[in-house]
């Protein structure tokens, strides 16, 4: 019987849900905060929204932690804009997954380009709030435009 009890409990908490306002809009900001941490370069802001323990898969199949993450806003890689298109927001209990589609408009030595990706976003909310964990980008074949 217990094991029973245990059991619906957690089918309970693992059900999906369409967030409510108050969470979408906090989950909203937090990926504003990571939006535009990694546009100004600014690791103070991004380590805030950067979970101690992520793990950030670029579409080329790198792997980043924090660590990685941060140090690479030092290079001459600038990200000009990042727009997210049609981002899908559900919630696990404290933790939210984000889907959708993002422009990511670079610059590297003069030369832009745009990125066109999927990607998933894993968030969990802790005494600091939300806080991206993971992160996976699947990049669209072809999908890379550049100009001088």
């Amino acid at each position: 019987m217990k094991k029973w009890i245990l059991f619906l409990i957690s089918a309970t908490v693992l059900t999906a849900a369409s967030p409510d306002a108050k969470t979408e809009k906090e989950v909203l900001a937090a990926m504003d905060a990571y939006k535009q941490g990694m546009m100004k370069k600014d690791a103070a802001a991004l380590s805030r929204i950067l979970s101690d323990d992520l793990i950030y898969t670029h579409s080329s199949n790198l792997h980043e932690d924090k660590a990685a993450v941060l140090e690479s806003l030092k290079g001459k890689a600038v990200v000009e804009g990042i727009d997210f298109k049609d981002l899908k927001i559900r919630v696990y209990g404290n933790t939210a997954v984000a889907v959708g589609d993002v422009d990511f408009h670079m610059n590297t030595g003069g030369v832009a380009s745009v990125n066109k990706l999927n990607v998933l976003h894993v968030l969990v909310k802790g005494r600091q709030g939300w806080q991206l964990v993971a992160r996976q980008a699947t990049r669209y074949p072809e999908s890379v435009t550049g100009k001088k």
